[in-house]
C-alpha cells in the first residue's frame, strides 16, 4: 500500500513517546499537547481495552493496586486514574497529530479501529504491536491506515540482514512502511550505517526507540535513521533541529 498522511513532512521525526510526561502523566493529553508545543512530529502511545469496551491510553496492563485494566469500566478506570484519555478524545482533542499507536491487547483491537473510524482519523495513524496477530487484525479494519513491523517482522528482518540477503528482507518487510527498533536486537547493531541503509532498501523508515541523549539521537540520524522515539521531545528539538 503506498504510504498515508503520516508520512508527510520532514525528516528526521520526533516520535514522542507516550508523551513528554514532565509535567503531565505520560499517555494524557496533557502529556501529548507538551510534546507537540516542544517540536515533536508524532505522538506514540498504547492502547488498552476497558471492560466495557473503551480504547484507553495506558501502557501498563494492571494498576498499581494489581487491577487488571481489562477488568474495569471506563468510570472505574477514571476513579484510579483520572487523566487516562480514551483514544477518540485524544483524536478529537489534538486533530491535526499523527499519533503511532501500539495496541496492547487483542480486547483492543476492535475499540481502537471503531475510535479511529469514527474520528476519520485513519490517514494520520500508524499501527503497530509487537503482535504481528494483533497489527494484522487493526489492519483489516483499518486497511488505508499505514503500519509498522511486529517482532516477527524485525526477527525475520534481523536474520536476514545478518545473512545478506536483501530479497528475504524485503519478503520479512512487506506490507509494512516502517520498524522501530532497538539499535541492537539478536545480537545485531542494527544502528550501523549499513543496516539502516539495507532496511532502507527493503523500502522502509528506520526509526529507533527509546532514545534520550541528544548526542546519540544526533549520531543515529546522521547513519540515516528517519526517526527517534524519544521521552525528551523537548530535547530532540534542539538536538535535531
Amino acid at each position: 500500500m503506498s504510504r498515508s498522511d503520516w508520512f508527510e513532512g520532514p525528516l528526521p521525526r520526533i516520535l514522542a513517546h507516550r508523551g513528554l510526561a514532565l509535567d503531565a502523566p505520560q499517555n494524557s493529553i496533557g502529556a501529548f499537547q507538551a510534546a507537540l508545543a516542544a517540536g515533536a512530529t508524532h505522538l506514540e502511545t498504547d492502547v488498552r481495552a476497558t471492560a466495557d469496551g473503551a480504547a484507553v491510553l495506558v501502557h501498563d496492563a494492571e494498576l498499581p493496586d494489581r487491577r487488571p485494566i481489562g477488568t474495569l469500566r471506563l468510570g472505574e478506570l477514571r476513579k484510579a486514574l483520572p487523566q487516562v484519555a480514551t483514544l477518540e478524545e485524544a483524536l478529537v482533542a489534538l486533530p491535526d497529530a499523527r499519533f503511532n499507536i501500539d495496541v496492547k491487547h487483542q480486547d483492543a483491537v476492535a475499540p481502537a479501529a471503531a475510535a479511529v473510524q469514527h474520528v476519520g482519523a485513519a490517514p494520520r495513524v500508524l499501527l503497530t504491536s509487537f503482535s504481528g496477530r494483533r497489527r494484522r487484525a487493526a489492519l483489516r479494519l483499518l486497511p488505508t491506515a499505514s503500519t509498522s513491523a511486529s517482532s516477527t517482522g524485525v526477527a525475520g528482518a534481523i536474520a536476514s540482514l545478518r545473512l545478506h540477503t536483501p530479497g528475504l528482507t524485503r519478503l520479512a518487510l512487506r506490507g509494512v512502511q516502517a520498524v522501530q527498533i532497538p539499535e541492537r536486537a539478536a545480537r545485531t547493531d542494527l544502528a550501523t550505517p549499513w543496516a539502516i541503509a539495507a532496511l532502507h532498501a527493503a523500502g522502509v523508515e528506520v526509526h529507533f526507540w527509546v532514545i534520550n541523549d541528544p548526542v546519540r539521537m544526533r549520531e543515529l540520524v546522521a547513519r540515516g535513521a528517519d526517526g527517534i522515539v524519544t521521552d525528551r521531545a523537548d530535547l530532540a528539538r534542539d538536538a535535531l533541529r
